[in-house]
């Protein structure tokens, strides 16, 4: 089987450090053209407008790392062209738009896949794993980090669309998705408004589910100095204390560390490269709707 020629359309910080590394490092892809607005040095074409690069490379599939608010329409104009589309996360900016790329993606016979990077740590589906058999009583989330040490200079984060501080805190979301077999519902969140800008730097939420005893926290600050914080403590119905810190690239079972592979857009790639030859495609949206509703019902500040 031929490899796999793959376009990347935005060659920002994450296609840099994430994207193509993980497709050199998988022979079932070939990185053959990307886009930015930025003068960019590559082995491969480059190229300031997507279609253009259509016109120009052989593509069979691309990655559309852009911000999230026109990857709706890239994602669209991509699958009309007969190509597969990974999607980073968030797959678009609203769940009426992923609902539409499931359905036109079906209609055209093209494989779409949303990459929730952060669920394929070997770390999460280790937890996953325990969660899924026990059950989740309790959960607490943190995810602290500095928005200009992320996103420096990056005002779209802050516009509509751009979600603020949930363009990092839905990595928390997904993994705790995953973890929870029952649908997680927003009981009441807290928006700290960023003062500048239509989205939220920091968020205090409830979560519930319908058959945990108590509710579960989170807490997400893109105003944190010095060390990021990124964990997530579980404690399951049999009484099993699971942490995931980094991110989910760590995991401590009742206090012993648990051996994981750090590697999530390897396992990323290979999971497209499944889909691909299965012909199959894999659209979630759970993370974006937790967003959408703690949008709903939050109290601004």
């Amino acid at each position: 089987m031929n490899a796999v020629r793959t376009g990347i359309i935005g060659l920002g910080k994450i296609a840099a450090d994430q994207h193509i590394p993980a497709i050199a490092a998988n022979p079932a892809f070939e990185f053959v053209a990307g886009t930015t607005p930025r003068p960019t040095k590559l082995d491969v074409p480059v190229f300031t407008d997507f279609q253009e690069m259509l016109r120009a490379v052989p593509c069979d599939a691309v990655a559309i790392a852009t911000p999230p608010a026109p990857r709706f329409e890239i994602a669209l104009a991509c699958l009309d062209a007969g190509l597969d589309v990974l999607l980073e996360k968030p797959p678009c900016s609203t769940l009426g738009e992923v609902q539409d790329l499931a359905r036109h993606a079906e209609r055209a016979g093209r494989v779409i896949f949303s990459a929730w990077h952060s669920c394929f740590n070997d770390a999460v589906r280790q937890a996953a794993a325990i969660t899924r058999s026990e059950g989740v009583a309790a959960m607490d989330i943190e995810w602290l980090e500095d928005a200009e040490k992320w996103h420096p200079g990056q005002l779209w984060v802050w516009q509509p669309g751009g979600f603020g501080v949930f363009d990092a805190g839905m990595n928390a979301l997904s993994i705790a998705s995953m973890l929870c077999t029952e649908t997680l519902i927003v009981e009441r969140a807290r928006l700290t408004m960023q003062e500048a800008g239509q989205q939220p730097a920091a968020a205090e939420v409830t979560l519930r589910t319908a058959s945990a005893a108590r509710p579960f926290h989170a807490r997400f600050d893109w105003r944190h100095k010095g060390a990021e914080q990124w964990t997530i403590r579980i404690e399951t119905r049999a009484g099993k204390h699971i942490v995931l810190t980094r991110g989910g690239a760590e995991l401590t079972v009742n206090g012993a560390p648990v051996p994981a592979q750090a590697d999530e857009y390897g396992a990323v790639y290979a999971e497209f490269a499944r889909l691909i030859a299965a012909r199959e495609s894999k659209l979630e949206a759970e993370p974006l709707r937790l967003v959408a509703d703690m949008m709903l019902r939050g109290e601004r500040v």
